[in-house]
C-alpha cells in the first residue's frame, strides 16, 4: 500500500476535522461535572473521542481529564501525546479565533498549530495503518490530554489510572527532532502594601495584566488615583506618550482618576525576546508619573524594574545561566495582579538541562533577602534529554530524512511538551523548518499543504515504530 497517496485520499477529512475541533474554545475554564477543566475542554475530549470512535479505535475518557484511542495487539504500548486545550485567544486577530476560516491556503484560529491540527494528523496516520490490513505485535495509543497549557493536572491523573507507554513522541513542538527541553519553574513575587494609604499622593486602586504565565502579556491595565499637587506631573507623563499607540490613558479630572491601558505582542514566554510585555510597559510608565513619590506600592513596582525590566535572561534578578546542551535560561514575567493591599507577579523560567530548580529558587530568595517581598516556588516541570544515540532518535530521524529529504537535525528549546512527563519520548514536529511559530501567538494558523505533510510524516513513524524489535 502507498500511504502517501493514502493521505492525500483524506485531504478533505483532515482539514474538515480540524476546523471542527479549533471551532471549539477549549480555553480551560471553571470545572463542571464531568468537566473539570470546563465545559469548552470537555466539549472538544467529547468531540475527539466520538471522531475516533466512528474510526473503530478502542477509545476511553479518563474523568475528562485525558482520553485515549488506541489501536492494535500485543504487549508493548507505543504513546503518542498530545493535547486539546488551547491558551486563550488574545486580541487583534484578523480573522475570528475560533472561526477555523481558510484563507490562501491557511487554517486559520486558536490552536490550529498548538495543538489540534496535529492532533487530527496522528488520527488518521493511525487510522491509515490499521485499514491497511498490515499486523503488527503493539499496540498504540493516542494520549488526549486536556491542561498542557495550565498545569498537566491531565497527564498527572492519566498516569495515575492509566497503562503508561514504553516510548512515544508528541507532535507539538518542531521538526526535525527536539531532544532537549528546558526545566520550567513558576515563581510568585510578592508584596504587601499600607494599610493606610490614604495620605499616598499616588494609589493603584486595581491592576490586573496577563492571562497565563506561558505567554509574554499583550495587555495591562491600572486603574489610579492621585492628589491634585500630582496633576501637572500627570499631564507632562501623558503629553509625553501621547503618540505611543501601545498607551492608552484615559483621565477623570472630577476625581483625579487614571486608567492606563498597555498594549503589548503575544508570544510565547519559551522565546519571551520575540514579544513585547505590556506589564513592564506599563510599570515604567507608573515609574515616570511617580517620581520622587515613595509608597509601598511604588517601591515594589521598582524592584520589578530594576531587577527585571525588560531583560529576558534574568541577569539583573541574579540567575543568569547558560549550559552547552539547552543554551541560556530565560525569564518572562507573565502576570501582574495588583489592589489597594497586595501585589503579586508571576515569573515563568526555562533553565538549562544541566541546572536544577532548586539552585534558581535558592538565587532568587538570595536576591529578595533585604526587601519585605515573598517569594513562592509553584509547580514546575523537570528538563528533558534524550541522548543522541537512542533508538526512538534514530527510527524518527531516519522518517524524517526519507520522506523530506533533509537532514534530521536535533533541537533543543525552551518549550515544554508532554514528552518530558515520560521516559524515552521526544517532540517530533509539527512545525517544518522555516515556517513561522504562531503558537500562543494572533493569526495563528496552519498551512494545509504541512498537515498533509506531517500525516505521511507520521504514518511511517508510526509504522517503523510498530515494526521496530527491542
Amino acid at each position: 500500500m502507498n500511504f502517501n497517496d493514502s493521505v492525500d485520499l483524506i485531504k478533505n477529512d483532515l482539514v474538515r476535522i480540524t476546523q471542527d475541533l479549533v471551532r471549539i474554545k477549549s480555553v480551560q475554564d471553571n470545572p463542571i461535572p464531568g468537566g473539570p477543566f470546563g465545559k469548552g475542554v470537555k466539549d472538544c475530549l467529547e468531540k475527539t473521542l466520538e471522531i475516533c470512535s466512528s474510526m473503530g479505535f478502542r477509545t476511553r475518557n479518563v474523568d475528562g481529564y485525558a482520553g485515549y484511542a488506541e489501536w492494535g495487539e500485543g504487549d508493548e504500548l507505543i504513546g503518542i501525546l498530545v493535547h486539546l486545550d488551547v491558551v486563550p485567544e488574545g486580541s487583534d486577530w484578523s480573522y475570528p479565533p475560533f472561526s477555523g476560516k481558510i484563507v490562501d491556503g491557511k487554517i486559520y484560529g486558536r490552536g490550529t498549530s498548538d495543538n489540534k491540527a496535529p492532533t487530527v494528523s496522528v488520527i488518521h496516520a493511525l487510522n491509515i495503518l490499521k485499514n491497511s490490513g498490515i499486523k503488527f505485535n503493539k499496540r498504540v495509543r493516542i494520549i488526549f490530554g486536556c491542561n498542557e497549557e495550565s498545569g498537566w493536572e491531565c497527564i498527572e491523573h492519566y498516569i495515575k489510572k492509566e497503562e503508561i507507554p514504553g516510548y512515544g513522541f508528541t507532535p507539538d513542538g518542531l521538526f526535525p527532532i527536539i531532544n532537549s527541553e528546558k526545566g520550567i519553574m513558576k515563581v510568585e513575587l510578592s508584596s504587601t502594601f499600607n494599610e493606610n494609604n490614604k495620605e499616598d499622593l499616588f494609589k493603584i486602586i486595581r491592576l490586573n495584566g496577563g492571562t497565563a504565565s506561558n505567554m509574554v502579556p499583550d495587555y495591562c491595565e491600572c486603574k489610579c488615583e492621585y492628589k491634585p499637587e500630582l496633576k501637572d506631573v500627570i499631564y507632562s507623563v501623558i503629553e509625553k506618550n501621547k503618540q505611543n499607540k501601545d498607551l492608552n490613558i484615559q483621565m477623570d479630572d472630577r476625581s483625579n482618576r487614571l486608567i492606563i491601558k498597555s498594549k503589548g505582542i503575544a508570544v510565547a514566554s519559551s522565546v519571551p525576546e520575540e514579544g513585547k510585555n505590556a506589564i513592564i510597559h506599563l510599570f515604567y510608565i507608573l515609574n515616570e508619573m511617580t517620581a520622587g513619590i515613595s509608597s509601598s506600592q511604588i517601591e515594589f513596582i521598582r524592584y520589578i524594574i530594576k531587577n527585571i525590566g525588560e531583560e529576558v535572561n534574568g541577569e539583573n534578578i541574579g540567575i543568569k545561566m547558560q549550559d552547552d546542551v539547552s543554551g541560556p535560561l530565560t525569564l518572562n514575567l507573565g502576570i501582574a495582579d495588583f489592589d489597594q493591599n497586595n501585589g503579586k507577579i508571576i515569573l515563568d523560567i526555562r533553565y538549562p538541562v544541566k541546572r536544577t530548580e532548586n539552585e534558581i529558587f535558592q538565587l532568587l530568595k538570595n536576591n529578595i533577602q533585604s526587601t519585605k517581598i515573598t517569594i513562592e516556588k509553584g509547580k514546575g516541570k523537570k528538563p528533558l534529554f534524550v541522548p543522541d544515540n537512542h533508538f526512538l532518535v534514530g527510527i524518527l530521524g531516519k522518517v524524517y530524512e526519507e520522506q523530506t529529504g533533509n537532514k534530521a537535525e536535533l533541537i533543543s528549546i525552551g518549550g515544554g511538551t508532554y514528552a518530558r512527563a515520560f521516559d524515552n519520548f521526544v517532540a517530533f514536529g509539527a512545525l517544518f523548518p522555516g515556517r513561522e511559530m504562531l503558537a500562543h501567538r494572533k493569526d495563528e494558523y496552519i498551512f494545509i499543504e504541512d498537515l498533509i505533510k506531517m500525516t505521511k510524516i507520521y504514518t511511517f513513524a508510526m509504522k517503523e515504530l510498530l515494526e521496530y524489535n527491542n
